[in-house]
């Protein structure tokens, strides 16, 4: 008698599941919970990405904003060195420094307006000098702060200085000055600058509101020094350059 016999099952056919192999070869089984903790994984790291970079990008904006500022030039006071219209890089960080009187010994690394040679009695530490002859400097306007001044560093703390028909006499002797070609017969009776403040003429000497109009510069005052000339493009170069 023939009896009925049940239907063969996978294993019976010699067909086996992919879950029973992999449990026969001691492999882990994965279900769709798996594929949705790779998905959670992906989206983390693209997120911590993210942030990464929008950290970096605030850290670079904050330090450009710290150490450079870009300035356009009004007026034909530093002419022939610049002209009015181009636009200026200045190094806000050139100057930087401490108080020198919030410490009772010298800071390292420092450099104050005596140690540059400059004379007089320092004031401030500065971390990478401070101005110095000849530099060109950005300021805060003396008679309206809200406006900034680009002129030239013509005294510093000890300096003792004289203007006799135009020429500048510093300590005693003439200063040469070949940035300026528009002179002027202005003279001034002979002035000590005193600590922490500088003395400034604008190179177009016949057209310029400096310091033989409103006198010294405090170091307070002082944004940083001009740097680069950027545009226009045929005028690309460092801003001390005529």
């Amino acid at each position: 008698m023939t009896g009925a016999r049940p239907p063969a099952t996978p294993a019976d056919s010699g067909i086996m599941g992919l879950n029973e192999r992999r449990a026969r070869r001691h492999e882990p089984i994965r279900g769709n919970c798996g594929d949705g903790n790779i998905r959670l994984s992906t989206l983390r790291r693209a997120a911590k990405e993210l942030v990464e970079t929008a950290l970096l990008a605030l850290a670079l904006l904050v330090a450009l904003e710290i150490s450079v500022q870009n300035y356009r030039v009004e007026g034909s006071s530093m002419y022939p060195t610049m002209l009015e219209g181009e636009y200026l890089i200045v190094n806000k960080l050139a100057y930087a420094g401490v108080d020198d009187g919030l410490f009772d010994f010298s800071l390292p690394f420092t450099q104050t307006a005596d140690a540059a040679g400059d004379g007089g009695t320092p004031s401030r530490a500065f971390i990478f000098g401070p101005p110095k002859h000849g530099e060109i400097i950005i300021f805060h306007a003396p008679l309206n702060r809200e406006r900034d001044f680009v002129k030239r560093v013509i005294g510093v703390p000890g300096d003792v200085l004289e203007i006799r028909n135009g020429q500048v006499i510093r300590n005693g002797e003439p200063v040469d000055e070949p940035y300026v070609t528009n002179h002027s017969s202005r003279s001034q009776k002979e002035i000590e600058i005193t600590e922490g403040h500088y003395y400034v003429l604008g190179d177009n000497r016949r057209g310029s509101n400096d310091s033989r109009d409103w006198g010294l510069v405090p170091e307070e005052d002082i944004i940083g020094r001009a740097w680069l000339r950027y545009w226009p493009p045929d005028r690309l170069g460092s801003a001390d350059a005529g």
